[in-house]
């Protein structure tokens, strides 16, 4: 249970106060919590006792503090600091955002209008194009990774969430998995050869993901589906993409989202 893990007013860390739990996964725990110090309001993700045991679950955990501080585009979840809980758990503090995830969207109101999705999944390719360009891809692409919060403004602003599985393609960091066997992302939003190896895929499997998030997102289903991760990964590999019926879309968009789902 979630309140054997970490109690409300709970003090994490000397300076953490914890108001409430947000999510709890396998591996890791999200809390709001009150910055003592600085007197702020900050999300505070760390492991599980039991995460602490698998050395894959730490580094891909350090992986998305990583992979987020370098990031400076206002579409990407804010890092803010890391650090380390007296159990030995390493910890990521993160922007506090209020709003919901793209997965709840859809479950809350249905298929979004085509130039709403359009307008959401243009600001989570801002964050894209930006990782890209330092040879960061994502991996895990999906609504539940876009979070739709507010703007300064008050204008609905899309910010790109979880790069925990994220590669970097080039340089000296290697962010990619040592067990080759593993299976990293999202079976339904993950490309053809990102289904055949993790390890090899780049950023063009991110743009894949993009079309399959953008075809669930005004349609209310993912273009492919399966009742096991083989059958699905024979229909993404073989099956042509399913037509798009989407009523008032403009002229191109059926187009684009089939562009981003080309097997080749």
């Amino acid at each position: 249970m979630i309140s054997a893990v970490v109690e409300p007013g709970q003090v994490l860390a000397g300076k953490f106060r914890v108001e409430r739990v947000l999510g709890q996964g396998g591996m890791g725990v999200v809390v709001a919590a009150h910055h003592l110090q600085l007197g702020q309001r900050v999300a505070l993700k760390f492991l599980l006792a039991e995460a602490m045991q698998h050395p894959e679950a730490v580094e891909r955990f350090l992986r998305e503090a990583r992979a987020a501080v370098r990031l400076r585009s206002e579409h990407v979840g804010r890092v803010i600091d890391v650090g380390t809980l007296d159990t030995g758990a390493p910890y990521i503090v993160m922007e506090f955002l209020e709003g919901i995830d793209l997965s709840q969207q859809l479950q809350r109101s249905g298929p979004l209008p085509v130039m709403t999705a359009v307008d959401f999944v243009l600001q989570a390719c801002e964050a894209l194009a930006e990782a890209h360009s330092l040879q960061i891809v994502h991996r895990d692409l999906k609504p539940a990774n876009l979070f739709l919060t507010r703007g300064p403004d008050g204008s609905p602003l899309v910010k790109v969430l979880d790069f925990g599985i994220s590669k970097a393609t080039t340089g000296d960091n290697d962010f990619s998995l040592t067990r080759t066997s593993a299976v990293m992302g999202s079976p339904g939003y993950m490309s053809p050869e990102q289904l055949r190896s993790t390890r090899d895929v780049d950023a063009r499997s991110d743009i894949w993901a993009l079309g399959v998030v953008l075809y669930e997102l005004v349609s209310g289903r993912q273009p492919f589906s399966g009742e096991s991760i083989t059958e699905l990964a024979l229909r993404v590999a073989m099956d042509p993409t399913p037509a798009l019926y989407v009523a008032y879309a403009p002229p191109g968009f059926e187009a684009a989202v089939h562009r981003c789902l080309e097997k080749d």
